[in-house]
């Protein structure tokens, strides 16, 4: 049920167009505006939020998480050793997400701790627990994001008033966080792919030397470049790389 209440929190932070509507098509469907200002959705209304939130369920977890950097520093993992199809994209992407899950767990707690709980207590609106639940995510965001990557999302966006990171709007955040993580991602794949790409040089010079030049390093290489990953405890190595590198 906790995380079942985070990602409906989380989907909903992508629907503001949806989030800000005033007027209902069905009498079930009703905004109404309470006595402080503040705008509160019927049950009708909240239900179809959530609905529709459904649908942006994968775009979040791939675009506002860790995933993308685990995803594809694991896959230039998988091609810097030359395995093709080992280990299979499902393994892959199942490790990404538990990957994810660990990364992500103090965002997690803290917004079902500030958004959903209430919300579920009845002691936010939805609106406010929106706003609640936007604030982890987007600290967490913005710690991944490189400000050069930031202002230039800002610049592009034409805002001239902010003053600060935290008052860069959702819609701004997002695409500089996406870049900034690829970024990442592609430089800690290059760190990767160094000591295999020189252990292929390696083979590949004694297989020339040899005069063995019809024989493909590849194939040659292969076996010993699983074997050093093996022997330095490769896989530990990269999931805490990983893990650290968000903070």
């Amino acid at each position: 049920m906790k995380w079942f209440g985070i990602i409906m929190t989380l989907a909903l932070m992508c629907l503001p167009s949806l989030a800000q509507a005033q007027d209902g098509l069905f009498p079930a469907v009703t905004v109404t505006t309470g006595a402080n200002g503040s705008t509160e959705y019927s049950v009708t209304m909240q239900i179809l939020l959530l609905m529709t939130a459904l649908s942006f369920l994968p775009a979040m977890v791939i675009m506002l998480t860790s995933f993308t950097r685990i995803i594809v520093v694991l896959a230039i993992l998988r091609q810097a050793i030359g395995l093709q199809q080992t280990p299979s994209n499902q393994v892959l992407i199942g490790i990404s997400l538990f990957m994810t899950f660990f990364v992500m767990a103090p965002v997690f707690d803290k917004i079902h701790e500030d958004a959903v709980q209430p919300y579920m207590n009845e002691t936010l609106t939805l609106q406010q627990a929106l706003s609640a639940g936007e604030g982890p995510l987007k600290k967490f965001m913005l710690a991944q994001t490189r400000n050069t990557d930031l202002n230039s999302f800002i610049e592009i966006a034409g805002y001239k008033n902010i003053q600060t990171p935290e008052e860069t709007p959702m819609t701004v955040v997002i695409p500089a966080f996406i870049t900034s993580e690829l970024k990442t991602a592609f430089q800690i794949g290059f760190m990767l792919f160094i000591p295999f790409l020189v252990l292929d040089l390696v083979v590949a010079s004694i297989l020339m030397a040899m005069g063995m030049m019809m024989l493909s390093p590849m194939i040659v290489s292969l076996p010993f470049k699983i074997m050093l990953f093996v022997l330095v405890d490769g896989w530990t190595l990269v999931m805490g790389t990983l893990a650290n590198s968000f903070g």
